[in-house]
């Protein structure tokens, strides 16, 4: 309704392509955030939202592009920081994923899914120690979380403490 009274109301093509997103229709969410961002190329929100549709679907290149377009335009939008690392991680650069991870925490230290990201991809890497530093870090700010333990756990036998590993698994 509200883009029959105003289709030119960039704000509502971009919550009619999260609910779009939401029903699991990426390509339609993906045509409603192009069009929000031709009304309003600078809007942060859209960009975001149009790159995790893009990686939803598989389009990485593209997503990473537009998170970008986000970080052009709101450097600090932490979220944005985050699932660039994500799409980079996907995409195999994990250097790359890792500076992400390392700038979103930089604007928001109690990041918990970025300690875990950044984890995961030091994991990748063999950093081994970067990773349960990571792990760590996530589990002072969430200490109830299975997957997280769970994470540590691993973490901890490839360093070769199995002992360590063991107390985390349980």
């Amino acid at each position: 309704k509200a883009l029959a009274l105003n289709p030119n109301y960039p704000e509502a093509h971009n919550n009619l392509g999260l609910a779009l997103q939401d029903l699991g229709k990426s390509e339609d969410a993906i045509a409603s955030y192009r069009e929000a961002l031709a009304l309003k190329p600078n809007y942060a929100d859209a960009h975001f939202n149009l790159g995790h549709a893009l990686q939803d679907l598989g389009k990485l290149d593209k997503s990473v592009a537009s998170y970008y377009e986000v970080l052009a335009i709101k450097p600090d939008y932490v979220e944005a920081h985050n699932n660039l690392g994500n799409a980079l991680q996907n995409l195999g650069k994990l250097d790359e994923a890792v500076v992400s991870y390392h700038k979103a925490l930089a604007i928001k230290p109690d990041f918990v899914e970025a300690h875990t990201n950044l984890g995961a991809a030091l994991q990748e890497l063999g950093k081994f120690d970067g990773a349960v530093a990571s792990y760590r870090s996530a589990l002072a700010i969430k200490s109830d979380s299975a997957e997280l333990h769970a994470n540590l756990g691993n973490a901890l036998a490839q360093l070769g403490y199995p002992g360590e590993a063991k107390k985390s698994y349980q």
